[in-house]
């Protein structure tokens, strides 16, 4: 026996066990991960097993639980508006039998006192007409008076999108009886964020601006040239990107006013060299209400040829006007329909692409379950082996 044969026969350090067992070890790693995809039905369970595709997959499940929550929202939105045009009907019902009545009572072959009689039916009606316009509700809400919608007159806004400000607008109207045809006019939003020429040229570092929606970014050099408020809104005005407003100089303040006579739910945001600035609402936004009917019929009767003339031209205005916002709501529907098929495709395609960023693939992992799994048999094996090769130091020490 050379040195070199006595120089591996050593009890203290068994060389062969440590390989063994670490290669038992991450084997064992290796086994138990596949174990953990096969039991959650994911690839990715911690951050450890891909980091970029956590990221992503964690963004699409955003997505698409938007998404499925605006598909909720638009099919919501159908039946407040279903509400509101089933209401019409019958209110367009009631204003056909009073343009009936008015049309027998302006014959001459009607007496006062059948004239008398047959307004009392138009009375009745003129008032459940307006009983309707005032107590048809969705969800407690009503959507005939003039007051739809949480925050504008008239005019509900409905979240028909996975991600801010992708929303949907209806007009419901005013339907009260002595609702003129514009009740309340709109009013675009005015937002002011104070400085003057003298603060315009202390400016440093970075001004970003957002309207709620698109942001812009005029760097410290373009800030860094500009003098006069005048000129701070005009270089925001030539970027072009806030489409939602229009920015001017108020003298002692940069004014926001907004392009479109609606509520803003969102408003804007300025930003100085890093540092949040305070933007002041100083005019509110409020969407035009208008009357549906075009014309007051609050006070129409029949009980005299004259009226009963005069009725007949007022409810021949006003039906016309049912059937327009009939139309807006028939419209509304269709696209809401339009909308839900849409956000469902995207829901669908976004799903799908999760699903091969995170799902488990069976197939594969029960074939890596296989092999950690017989490896794991042959590493026990082999162990043991190496366990029992220092046996043979024994023979050294008989001799």
């Amino acid at each position: 026996m050379n040195n070199e044969e006595f120089k591996m026969a050593v009890i203290n350090t068994n060389i062969a066990a440590t390989m063994t067992t670490n290669a038992l070890a991450r084997n064992d790693r290796d086994m138990a991960a596949t174990m953990e995809r096969l039991s959650t039905g994911k690839s990715i369970n911690s951050a450890k097993d891909d980091a970029a595709g956590l990221a992503v997959s964690s963004r699409m499940t955003a997505q698409i639980r938007g998404l499925d929550q605006a598909a909720q929202n638009a099919n919501d939105a159908i039946s407040m508006v279903q509400t509101a045009d089933g209401a019409s009907i019958e209110i367009g019902n009631m204003m056909q039998r009073m343009r009936e009545l008015a049309v027998q009572a302006s014959n001459g072959t009607v007496t006062s006192t059948d004239q008398s009689s047959l307004n009392l039916e138009f009375v009745q009606l003129r008032t459940e007409i307006e009983r309707v316009a005032n107590q048809t509700q969705w969800n407690g809400e009503n959507v005939l008076s003039g007051t739809a919608g949480t925050s504008s007159n008239g005019t509900a806004v409905f979240q028909v999108g996975g991600n801010s400000l992708q929303t949907m607008s209806v007009a419901f109207g005013d339907w009260n009886l002595n609702a003129s045809t514009t009740d309340v006019a709109g009013v675009p939003a005015v937002y002011d964020f104070t400085i003057d020429d003298a603060g315009v040229a202390a400016l440093a570092g970075d001004f970003v601006i957002s309207d709620g929606q698109n942001t812009i970014t005029l760097d410290a050099t373009t800030v860094g040239a500009l003098t006069t408020v005048a000129g701070l809104a005009a270089a925001i005005e030539a970027d072009g990107s806030l489409s939602r407003l229009t920015a001017s100089d108020g003298t002692t303040s940069l004014t926001l006013t907004y392009d479109n006579a609606e509520v803003v739910t969102v408003p804007p945001t300025i930003s100085e060299n890093g540092s949040a600035q305070t933007v002041a609402e100083t005019t509110a936004g409020v969407t035009a209400l208008s009357g549906v009917y075009g014309t007051d019929i609050s006070a129409i009767t029949i009980d005299t040829d004259a009226d009963a003339n005069a009725a007949i031209a007022s409810l021949d205005t006003a039906i016309d006007g049912i059937n327009a916002q009939r139309a807006t709501f028939g419209a509304a529907m269709n696209r809401l329909e339009y909308a839900i098929d849409n956000l469902t495709n995207v829901s669908q395609n976004a799903a799908a692409s999760r699903s091969r960023i995170e799902d488990a693939d069976y197939a594969a992992e029960t074939t890596e379950l296989a092999r950690t799994q017989i490896i794991q048999q042959a590493g026990t094996a082999m162990l043991t082996q190496a366990n029992q090769q220092n046996q043979s130091v024994l023979a050294l020490l008989k001799g």
